[in-house]
């Protein structure tokens, strides 16, 4: 039996980010970025050097917070 009582909307596939989107993407990423240059210089002083960078770091978060703005 399928359950219709889930409000998740459909993934828009195909489609080109908005300039809106793009905008918004790079303010969160060039906020996150400050923060993950801190937390990667911090792991480099534990000589912990296994997570990402910090450009991948402040690049996955952008991702994760813009689409909940747009609520994608």
């Amino acid at each position: 039996m399928t359950d219709y009582s889930s409000d998740l909307k459909p993934l828009r596939r195909g489609h080109a980010p908005s300039v809106e989107y793009g905008v918004y993407f790079g303010l969160i990423f060039a906020i996150s970025l400050p923060g993950a240059v801190l937390r990667s210089l911090a792991a480099a002083t534990r000589l912990d050097f296994s997570g990402p960078g910090p450009l991948r770091r402040a690049q996955t978060r952008a991702r994760e917070i813009t689409p909940a703005i747009f609520d994608v």
